[in-house]
């Protein structure tokens, strides 16, 4: 199960298919998020499926139950291996997102949850949102309405995962963006680990964006990062 994901957080279509066409021996599993399918729209995503990739679909639905349960209905038939909502949204909403998950061979894919975004620092889960637990009880309340709704997993920093396999089950997945080797950027990220740190944190699956794509060789970089993360 576990995998790395290559956030493509292009602004085009051109942009993001020269980028994977570097991967001539390999078909990596790939983040399509709200720039370019905004931009795209749909035909992304079926493109990039054809050519044999894994996709992430990171849009981040969040909107009252029935609304999200008939956008995830038209997400589906675009073949999604994981996608998500935001647990904000509440344990009602993320059911109705489960209802509608269905592919159209009847099949579902995992269906994860945003708990709170690896930019968000605790300051902010105070003085902003008005939350007074910690950031990791805040996760882990989280993730145990992800569990009850009846999803697959959750989006969490990496710092957070080893508590919510603690709180939920072995089988419940991790989702963790957040990710940069020890010598890269922390760019905007708040809550970060080394891909190494994550998997010992029990991450099931890591998302890497700039340290891949704004390396001088994404290639290398991305299987650099991928050994490392596998233990290899």
């Amino acid at each position: 199960m576990k995998d790395v994901i290559i956030a493509c957080d292009f602004k085009d279509k051109k942009t993001t298919l020269d980028f994977l066409d570097q991967f001539t021996d390999r078909k990596p599993f790939v983040k399509i998020g709200m720039e370019l399918f905004y931009f795209e729209g749909p035909s992304i995503v079926r493109e990039i499926k054809a050519r044999g990739h894994k996709i992430f679909l990171d849009l981040k639905l969040h909107d009252i139950p029935n609304t999200v349960m008939s956008a995830m209905k038209s997400l589906c038939a675009l073949d999604p291996d994981i996608i998500d909502v935001h647990a904000a949204g509440t344990i009602a909403m993320m059911k109705g997102a489960m209802e509608g998950a269905v592919r159209s061979d009847g099949s579902k894919p995992l269906v994860v949850a945003i708990t709170q975004l690896t930019s968000t620092t605790t300051e902010a889960l105070h003085n902003e949102l008005l939350i007074n637990a910690s950031m990791e009880e805040t996760v882990i309340q989280y993730a145990k309405n992800v569990q009850a709704a009846g999803l697959s997993g959750i989006v969490c920093s990496p710092l957070e995962a080893a508590a919510v396999k603690k709180n939920t089950s072995p089988d419940f997945i991790t989702i963790t963006p957040g990710i940069r080797p020890a010598d890269a950027k922390k760019d905007d990220q708040a809550r970060f680990t080394t891909p190494a740190q994550a998997a010992k944190n029990g991450s099931d699956y890591i998302v890497v964006g700039r340290p891949i794509t704004r390396a001088e060789n994404p290639v290398e970089a991305y299987i650099k990062i991928y050994n490392e993360f596998m233990g290899l």
